[in-house]
């Protein structure tokens, strides 16, 4: 591919109103809308005096401009070009929005907060975002350090990755038919213990999944760092299951040794999994379970006290020096776990008699109730395949960098990105299946960062869109499923 005029041939005047560049806003603003993010905003979102006037639209900018792609304040400004004020009314400027943002104390972001609950909420219900969280949700909690740029910024410290930053405390809730959506973020120093206020936020996180639609059953999963007493007891509490990642102190390994050598049984990985102590690729490994009574420490956990079951994966380690192999050497991993173990039950489903017997439909009532050990472990394997996906998308938009100096407004914008990254899962849903588990940068490149030209006639907006868009099936598909005219009352 190479130019086909001259250097002298070719010039370009930024001139024409009826342009536009991010023609995919249309859909997504317009399924913002449906869902209320403007009242919402305007009910819910109090920050007094003249700078906190009209929030809806202020705060409807803000995900404008993150959802084409803004990391910062200023690249706001992307939804202030050519054609856009035909389309969109309300918009603000990059600097009414700074001011805006820099007025938040935190508690304002508990507002925010509360806003991105209750939209999530109804995006369930227009969309089919959430479909299958009546059977099981997967809540995922995790903590994600994002490097910062000067001493200036309130919060920034340096810490467990001895790099000056942030903490983002998020958990996500992620159902088999669906890509994981954000429930809950907290942003912390960037020395904050793991540990601060997780239970706190893995509170709200289960009673926004639950008013979103997740009445089956929610499993929380996490890693080491939240191996709480606090945060387990709450999660039993609150009926929900837990599958932490158990550190290996010595109640732990005492318990490991207390397993029979017969009780391992041999578990082969679909997909290789990495050793990250020796960086080698781990294809099978043996996995066996017990019972194990932890935080017993009356004085340390105060009524913690916690009996479950603890899943412990072993690998062969494989390295050996010149003396060669004295004895079998394994490394280990442990899951702390209130999964229910697996029964087996008669199948109570009574054929269907009127029809052929090659046509009766397939038993839908489960043979066993519960999980077995491999089952268990495959569902806490899949833990930071979820969160860590989500934390890369946002690091790929909105929080490739926190654009301000006070805490107050970064926190804002954190709860702002969650938001948003909800509000294109679902447009997501809708664009289709090819789109419907497809990267947010790969939705904005095809369906959102489109340019586009604005022709009016007889009171009716045209946008004519490029030619042989390779895409133009999924993003007419998007656009008739939001604009088709609503059902009779």
């Amino acid at each position: 591919m190479k130019a086909s005029h001259t250097r002298g041939a070719v010039s370009v005047r930024f001139d024409d109103p009826g342009l536009v560049s991010h023609a995919g806003l249309v859909p997504v603003m317009r399924l913002a809308e449906d869902a209320g993010l403007s009242d919402l905003a305007g009910e819910l979102v109090r920050l007094g005096g003249s700078v906190g006037a009209n929030a809806g639209a202020k705060i409807s900018t803000i995900v404008a401009g993150m959802a084409a792609g803004a990391d910062s304040i200023s690249d706001l400004d992307l939804v202030r070009h050519g054609g856009m004020a035909g389309l969109f009314t309300g918009i603000r400027a990059p600097s009414t929005v700074g001011t805006f943002l820099r007025w938040f104390s935190m508690g304002h972001v508990a507002q925010l907060e509360k806003l991105s609950a209750r939209l999530l909420a109804r995006l369930a219900e227009l969309t089919p975002l959430l479909a299958g969280a009546d059977r099981l949700g997967l809540l995922d909690l995790d903590s994600k350090i994002s490097q910062v740029y000067g001493r200036g910024k309130d919060g920034a410290a340096f810490g467990y990755t001895g790099v000056l930053g942030l903490n983002t405390l998020a958990a996500t809730l992620t159902t088999a038919a669906g890509r994981p959506v954000i429930v809950a973020t907290r942003l912390r120093g960037g020395n904050a213990d793991t540990r601060r206020a997780v239970s706190s936020l893995a509170r709200r996180a289960l009673g926004t999944a639950r008013a979103a639609g997740a009445t089956g059953p929610l499993l929380a999963r996490g890693d080491s760092g939240f191996y709480v007493g606090e945060l387990i007891t709450m999660l039993a509490r609150e009926g929900a299951w837990f599958s932490i990642t158990a550190p290996q102190h010595s109640a732990i390994r005492d318990a490991i040794d207390a397993i029979t050598e017969h009780a391992w049984q041999q578990h082969t990985y679909r997909d290789p999994v990495l050793d990250p102590h020796t960086g080698q690729l781990i294809h099978t490994a043996q996995i066996a379970e017990t019972s194990h009574t932890a935080f017993t420490n009356p004085t340390v956990n105060p009524g913690q006290k916690t009996t479950a079951r603890l899943l412990v994966r072993r690998t062969r380690i494989t390295t050996r020096d010149e003396q060669g192999e004295l004895f079998p050497a394994w490394r280990y991993h442990a899951v702390f776990t209130n999964l229910p173990p697996a029964t087996t039950r008669p199948d109570t489903t009574r054929p269907d008699t009127t029809r052929p017997a090659t046509t009766r439909p397939a038993t839908t009532e489960p043979d066993t109730a519960g999980f077995d050990t491999a089952t268990a472990w495959r569902l806490h394997d899949q833990r930071s395949g979820a969160i860590e996906h989500v934390f890369a998308e946002l690091a790929a938009g909105p929080l490739a960098h926190f654009p301000s100096g006070l805490f107050a407004a970064n926190a804002a914008w954190l709860s702002l990105a969650a938001l948003t990254h909800n509000l294109l899962r679902a447009t997501a849903c809708l664009a289709g299946p090819a789109h419907a588990r497809t990267r947010l940068t790969t939705l904005r490149r095809r369906l959102i960062t489109i340019a586009a030209r604005v022709t009016r006639t007889a009171r009716h907006i045209t946008l004519r869109l490029p030619q042989d868009w390779p895409w133009a099936h999924d993003f007419t598909h998007l656009f008739t499923t939001i604009h088709a005219p609503p059902h009779p009352a």
